[in-house]
């Protein structure tokens, strides 16, 4: 009989190695911020649950009193129409009941938490009955009776399709709330164990098959081990680097205020709707904050959690999100520009600690420096001069003009050292380029150095250099 793994589709796991960063981005602090998000979804889905479970509950309670109020006026049809406002307000009172069934439910924790606590039921069928009342007096109908009749039955009605409009949702977010398999929806299944005695052998002798141990897999055979390992990859690359798209890099460059650009880019370009363009966008507001630049980097930010919400509300994502962002007042204007600062805290407090730590550890930063390598050998500085017929000495003479005045300062200086400090304080590339200009100028030469013998330095200089061609010699006849 086959086995269905088919339950298993919609468990949702964490899996640490599937996620790559950039090299600059911290991988804890990534992920945190990863199963934090989710969190955060969840908890905000599970609210909105409760919320439509207890909004339709008092619902369901105020159709119940607007039905005992039309079966009121319909079974005293005949008194209702000589004193209409003292039957509907008895039949009201009636419907009130108990004061503890008059009170409506208490709400769950967190539901509507910013809202005074609903009325009475009394109270809501009162202040109904006065919209009725005015509606009646504006449109002045000639029996009162039957335009008060239709009137409460247009608020049932509305009060029926609101209800409709709420489950519909509700059972949009249980199916999205069942989707995945969590730790919370993990309960004990068979809380019961047996235990197999062992009985007594009556032939008094061991079967032969009892002395060999039982396998999962008969049909196993160690030489297959052996093969898919030799077959496996040696190294799986799975830090490879995260980076936004030539697209991605343009619509994080849009400001934040401009939600039309940023709606016709994505409509123009809907490929950059991907959590790789997401990602890729935090990237460079990680790169921006740990320059310090804050205003580039929330910018970022924003534009980033902009193509998440709109990937996240489903098929229609992109319209629903621009039209909720830009009503004044929505709801999710402030639930999304929460999300956003918060991220860029936690992106800023994280890239002052790296600087901090790089601060810490400046010794050991990456620095490009000039030195001989063969002994017995320097580097000369020859600043080609400016007036000279040569083309070859006119172009080093134009890259060495377009040097900074630092390094031209240094180069005039002679001093092998000097140059070398210039060199430190770049970046790593740029020294690089640097160098190269360098040597295309002619700058920099290597020639024999000359070691005067007859001083204490030289022949310290002297010995030093055979001792280290000894040091050679013997290596190279050493067998190992």
């Amino acid at each position: 009989m086959p086995v269905d793994y088919s339950k298993w589709d919609n468990l949702e796991l964490s899996d640490d190695s599937d996620i790559e960063v950039h090299p600059n981005v911290d991988k804890r602090s990534f992920i945190r911020a990863k199963q934090d998000q989710i969190h955060a979804e969840r908890q905000q889905r599970r609210l909105q649950i409760e919320t439509l479970k207890y909004e339709r509950q008092i619902n369901d309670g105020l159709m119940k009193r607007i039905s005992g109020l039309l079966a009121a006026l319909e079974a005293n049809a005949a008194e209702a129409e000589s004193n209409l406002a003292g039957m509907a307000f008895r039949a009201v009172m009636q419907s009130a009941g108990s004061p503890e069934e008059d009170k409506p439910p208490a709400r769950p924790d967190g539901v509507h938490a910013q809202v005074e606590q609903p009325p009475t039921y009394t109270k809501m069928m009162a202040a109904l009955l006065d919209q009725v009342n005015e509606t009646l007096n504006k449109d002045e109908p000639e029996n009162r009776y039957t335009a008060m009749v239709k009137e409460i039955n247009n608020h049932l009605t509305n009060v029926q399709d609101l209800q409709k409009q709420l489950l519909d949702k509700l059972a949009e977010l249980e199916k999205e709330e069942g989707r995945k398999i969590t730790s919370d929806a993990y309960h004990t299944g068979f809380d019961s164990s047996y235990v197999a005695k062992s009985e007594p052998s009556t032939s008094g002798q061991t079967k032969k098959n009892d002395s060999q141990p039982q396998l999962l897999n008969p049909n196993f055979s160690a030489s297959t081990s052996d093969e898919s390992k030799a077959t496996s990859p040696a190294d799986n690359d799975d830090d490879a680097e995260i980076e936004a798209s030539a697209d991605g890099q343009k619509f994080a460059k849009i400001k934040a205020a401009e939600y039309r650009e940023s709606h016709a880019f994505i409509t123009s370009h809907p490929q950059i709707l991907s959590e790789k363009e997401t990602d890729g966008i935090l990237v460079m507001a990680f790169d921006a904050q740990l320059e310090n630049k804050d205003d580039v980097a929330r910018n970022y930010i924003h534009q980033a959690l902009l193509l998440q919400y709109c990937r996240s509300l489903g098929k229609d994502g992109v319209a629903l999100f621009f039209k909720r962002i830009t009503t004044q007042g929505h709801q999710a204007q402030q639930v999304f520009y929460k999300d956003v600062q918060d991220t860029f805290f936690r992106i800023r407090t994280r890239s002052k600690e790296i600087n901090a730590q790089r601060a810490a550890d400046g010794g050991e930063v990456e620095q490009i420096q000039l030195h001989a390598v063969e002994p017995g050998t320097e580097i000369k500085i020859q600043i080609p001069p400016e007036n000279s017929d040569d083309e070859a000495v006119q172009h080093g003479r134009v890259i060495f003009e377009s040097f900074a005045p630092d390094m031209r300062k240094a180069l005039e200086s002679g001093s092998l050292d000097k140059v070398n400090d210039v060199l430190g304080k770049m970046k790593v590339p740029e020294a690089e380029e640097l160098v190269g200009q360098l040597s295309e100028a002619g700058i920099l030469s290597l020639e024999e150095q000359i070691i005067d013998g007859t001083t204490e330095e030289g022949k310290q200089k002297i010995k030093e250099m055979e001792d280290m061609a000894a040091m050679e010699s013997e290596s190279a006849g050493d067998p190992e």
